[in-house]
């Protein structure tokens, strides 16, 4: 990989970074000054806030109605999904117990909110909310994410059903996909304004000290365990899935991917070396088509780690507890909320505003610039989770399609390299 090219990929980043630390000395130099551009970053979280509904609706829509085939029950993908939602679940676990031993906000930034999440809905009803809204005025408002995309899902088959694939709603639905998202692209442009004036709000509203330790202690907790996990967890799921030989395997190729993803700060663009490197370990080419692209867009262990990591960090802020009672929630909210981040270079945002939506709707404007934040901080480590556990994986996806003792066939027939 070229250096121009890596330098490129992370140019954007390394400038938000750079805004983030201006404005915070700016807030910490000058607060009257700080105060008076906070409007600055609320344009921005407010044009995100307009974006990402028909953004949302579009995408899943879209691609639901365009499929040319809806027999996908095959066993090759029933494994794949299953594996995804496994690896996911299990590193939010993970990143759970690790936010209770080590809380990134040990103090409270505020002392507005007093009242506990969910105190007022009995559990039926917050299944009702989790999937329903009351009209479809409340289904298309920002604080009903998760139920506008069961609501994308059906109108997405049912397009499907109708035009099988192609027809006028189909070609509607993609055209409002690509322009909402170089809509998206067009804002992004903005956003380094946006989060020097954002940061310089925060430190002159609560400190620098109390803003910078907290944000280094996510920090601190987050990196370490992505290469503790690559080096422990990988290697459990190469032997689940391959069994003897598997980890020697596995380590042998998994540097290209991991090296490709950390330069790129992209799964979609590891999906080539991570075919390659696929077919080098002998695994099918039928497994690796199916489970590569999925995973592009679909597995996301770094991006479960940073949903857990986000949420933890915004409860410090505002003083709520994250009790054991919470872990179910939580873990599902961080599978579903990562899909669809871990092909995007930075996330896409989309999942900061699931979590809001859900966690904290009423804290919004607080929460989704800190989020935001917190998902730039981290997502060269979790892209590189994201993208290299697409190939380990396979060798799980491979246990369940052609046997226990298929990579020791390919060992013995020579079709490892």
């Amino acid at each position: 990989m070229e250096k121009q090219d890596v330098m490129k990929n992370y140019r954007f980043l390394l400038i938000l970074i750079a805004a983030m630390v201006l404005g915070s000395v700016v807030g910490a130099v000058a607060p009257g000054f700080a105060t008076l551009i906070q409007p600055l970053g609320q344009v921005f979280i407010n044009m995100m806030f307009c974006i990402v509904v028909p953004l949302v609706f579009g995408s899943i829509a879209s691609s639901i109605a365009s499929m040319r085939s809806r027999s996908r029950a095959g066993k090759i993908l029933g494994a794949t999904v299953a594996t995804f939602l496994v690896t996911g679940a299990f590193a939010a676990v993970v990143m759970f117990v690790l936010m209770k031993i080590f809380p990134p906000v040990l103090v409270p930034w505020t002392d507005v909110v007093t009242e506990e999440i969910g105190d007022h809905a009995t559990m039926g009803q917050m299944v009702v909310n989790f999937f329903t809204a009351s009209d479809f005025p409340g289904l298309i408002s920002r604080r009903a994410m998760l139920p506008l995309i069961v609501f994308s899902l059906l109108f997405g088959f049912s397009v499907n059903l109708v035009e099988h694939g192609e027809g006028v709603m189909t070609s509607f639905l993609d055209a409002l996909t690509k322009v909402m998202l170089q809509f998206v692209q067009v804002i992004t442009y903005y956003a380094p304004v946006a989060f020097f004036a954002i940061f310089a709000g925060l430190i002159a509203d609560y400190g620098p000290q109390l803003v910078a330790g907290s944000y280094g202690r996510a920090l601190a907790v987050y990196y370490p365990l992505c290469f503790v996990y690559l080096f422990t967890a990988f290697p459990l799921f190469a032997a689940i899935g391959g069994g003897k030989g598997a980890v020697k395997v596995m380590f042998h190729h998994l540097a290209r991917p991991a090296v490709v993803s950390l330069g790129t700060c992209s799964s979609v663009a590891t999906i080539p070396t991570n075919m390659a490197v696929a077919e080098e370990s002998g695994i099918s080419k039928d497994v690796s088509e199916m489970v590569v692209p999925l995973g592009a867009t679909m597995h996301m262990d770094g991006s479960s780690f940073s949903c857990v990591l986000k949420i933890a960090f915004v409860l410090g802020v505002l003083g709520y507890p994250m009790s054991w009672a919470q872990l179910p929630f939580i873990v599902l909210v961080a599978v579903l909320s990562s899909v669809g981040m871990s092909g995007v270079p930075g996330g896409g945002y989309i999942g900061e505003y699931i979590i809001c939506t859900i966690f904290f709707p009423n804290e919004m404007e607080l929460a989704f610039p800190i989020l935001v934040a917190i998902g730039n901080l981290v997502d060269p480590p979790a892209t590189m989770i994201n993208a290299a556990g697409d190939y380990v994986v396979s060798f799980i996806v491979s246990r369940f399609v052609d046997g226990k003792d298929w990579l020791q066939k390919k060992l013995a027939a020579g079709e490892v390299r």
